[in-house]
Parts: structure tokens; C-alpha cells; sequence
């Protein structure tokens, strides 16, 4: 009977394995294995990289091995030439605004996105209650060709608003845009998270998200450059594994996220730093870090009808082998504790 029951449990042992077995972290860094420096930046000061600076102020890449000092480069074209010149071995950057520089033959590639979407949301006076009320209205922009200024245009095309004026304020920020607005030089504009919390408080309406347009749009993302793939590459997937691990994190741990943009944006309302939260590890997120091909595809086309200079195939600007590995060695399913919750992009 006791042999009975022992053999059972093995079977039921082994059973169980087949389905759910057990595996560790293949990528954290062995015992004695020494720390290995890398300098990761980002282009700009946004709440849309609430994954990486939660990263760092928490220490998660140092259980990978590896050592970051972290730098702000502002600007695509600047961060991009730092990427490339391996001055960076990785970038943390609004997809859309590296991708050109990739399809115009910038050595370096796309190798995760944590962020898929578009966060923009437009706010308008208080007399302005749906987007249709635009008609007739002047819109703030920044510089013509600007995201803005792209994506109001598209809206206008979509929704097929008639006479909405577009009023460009040089090459004014968020802040400087807000303030136009504020003294009525336009009747609407279009922010990202968290200052729409502020908006609201301030008396204007939120009337759209700018996601609902569904265009393709792919948002914080990781790059590397490919002397780093081709030298490094197993540093490649550790960075990678990280900010998949950053995800998960972010995800259960809200205070100590919102902590961490609330440090980086310098906010002093709570409304603010749950207005980040909820747009960059709720709505937007993208838990298998995977880069959606497709988007890249029509993204490369909209810069070539920009202007850009496309010298390189879509499938050539990014590489998705070391997010897919994360899937193929169990890594996302015992981090998530099972099937990877969410749309796959």
C-alpha cells in the first residue's frame, strides 16, 4: 500500500512538471561573476519611462549583473548618434521619434517595447465638451511636422472636422503650450500624461485620446546598437530581461512606481503621478516587451512620406529575438506566474 501511494505521487510528481515545470531565472548573474558597467540613457524627461527609472531607483538590473550609469540625452537625433557611436549602449525612447534614423541606416536596432500606443490626450477649454465642438476653433501646436501637429492633422482628416485652425508655437514644450492655452491664444491642445491631471484641475475638459485613432504607434522602447548585439550579446538579453522584470514590477508595485516618477517628473500632487500610472503601466503597457513588426512596417512608410531617406527594410531596424527568448526559456510565464496577462502585439 505505502509502495502503492509513493508511486502514485511520483507519477503525479512528474505529471505536474510536464505542465507547469519548474525553472529559474536563466539570465541573473552567477555567483562571483563580476559586475558589468553599461550606460543606458534616455532622450527626454517623461513619465513614459516610469519602467526604467523604477529599474533603476530600485535596483533590479544589479541581479542581472549589470552596473548602469544612466545619462539624459535630449533630442532623437542626438541620442541616436550617441547609440550608434556605442558613446550609449542603450536608449530609452519614444519609438517613432529613433525609428527614421534606423530605416535611414543608423547602426542600431529596436530590441524591446515596453510601451505600445499613443498617450496623447487632447484638452480643450471649458466650453468644448466633445472633440466635434473643435469646429471653427484654433488648435496649439509646436513646430510644424511636429507629433502634434501630425497627429492633429490626421484627427481633423479622420473625423473629418471642418475649419480647425492649427496656431504653431515655435518650438515651444508641453509647458510653454499649456501656458498658450491658459492665456487663450487657442481654444485646445494635445498633452501627454500627467499634465492632463493638472488640466483638469485647472478647468479644462479631456475630450480625446489620442490612441483611439489607432494609428501605428509603438511609444517607449529600448535600443541598443549593433556593435553591443554582435560583441555583447548576452548583456543584450540580461538588459532585456530587466526591464521585462521592470514591467512586472511596476505593475505590482504602484506606490513604489508612482514614487519614482514622481521623483523624476518633480510632481506635487498625487493626481498627477496616478494620472502617469494608469497611462504608462495600465493602458499602454506591453508586458512580453515584444516589438510589434507591423507597426515598425508602417511606421518606416509614414517617414518615407515625411522625407526620410529609407535605406533599410522594416525587419532590419529591429530585433525581436531577445524578447522572444524570454518566452522560449519560461522566464515570462514564471514571472507572471502562468500565461503572460494581456494583448500580444
Amino acid at each position: 500500500m505505502n509502495i502503492a501511494r509513493i508511486f502514485f505521487a511520483l507519477v503525479g510528481i512528474a505529471w505536474a512538471s510536464d505542465i507547469m515545470p519548474a525553472r529559474a531565472n536563466p539570465y541573473l548573474a552567477k555567483t562571483g561573476e563580476p559586475m558589468v558597467p553599461i550606460r543606458v540613457a534616455t532622450c527626454a524627461i517623461s513619465g513614459g519611462f516610469i519602467h526604467l527609472h523604477t529599474a533603476l531607483d530600485h535596483r533590479l538590473f544589479d541581479k542581472y549583473g549589470l552596473r548602469p550609469e544612466f545619462l539624459l540625452v535630449r533630442g532623437a537625433g542626438v541620442s541616436a548618434a550617441a547609440l550608434t557611436s556605442n558613446e550609449i549602449q542603450f536608449l530609452y525612447c519614444t519609438a517613432d521619434a529613433i525609428i527614421p534614423s534606423l530605416a535611414a541606416g543608423a547602426e542600431a536596432k529596436m530590441i524591446a517595447s515596453p510601451l505600445v500606443g499613443l498617450p496623447w490626450v487632447i484638452i480643450a477649454r471649458k466650453d468644448i465638451l466633445r472633440v466635434e465642438d473643435l469646429k471653427g476653433k484654433i488648435f496649439l501646436a509646436t513646430r510644424p511636422g511636429g507629433t502634434p501637429d501630425t497627429l492633429i492633422r490626421t484627427l481633423i482628416k479622420k473625423l473629418n472636422l471642418t475649419d480647425v485652425g492649427i496656431r504653431h508655437i515655435g518650438g515651444a514644450g508641453q509647458t510653454e503650450i499649456y501656458s498658450a492655452i491658459q492665456q487663450g491664444l487657442g481654444q485646445a491642445t494635445m498633452v501627454t500624461p500627467p499634465l492632463d491631471a493638472r488640466a483638469k484641475r485647472d478647468g479644462f475638459h479631456v475630450i480625446y485620446h489620442l490612441d483611439d485613432l489607432n494609428l501605428p504607434a509603438i511609444y517607449s522602447s529600448v535600443f541598443t546598437n549593433d556593435r553591443t548585439i554582435k560583441e555583447r550579446p548576452a548583456i543584450v538579453q540580461k538588459f532585456v530581461a530587466a526591464m521585462a522584470e521592470a514591467v512586472h514590477f511596476v505593475e505590482k508595485n504602484p506606490d513604489k512606481a508612482k514614487a519614482s516618477v514622481t521623483r523624476v517628473l518633480a510632481l506635487k500632487d498625487q493626481e498627477s503621478a496616478q494620472s502617469a500610472y494608469d497611462a504608462y503601466a495600465k493602458q499602454l503597457v506591453n508586458r512580453r516587451v515584444t516589438v510589434p513588426a507591423a507597426r515598425v512596417g508602417e511606421s518606416i512608410e509614414n517617414a518615407r512620406q515625411a522625407g526620410t531617406n529609407v535605406r533599410r527594410k522594416p525587419a532590419e531596424t529591429y530585433d525581436n529575438s531577445f524578447a522572444e527568448h524570454l518566452q522560449k526559456s519560461g522566464f515570462l510565464q514564471e514571472l507572471w506566474g502562468g500565461e503572460v496577462p494581456g494583448k500580444q502585439w
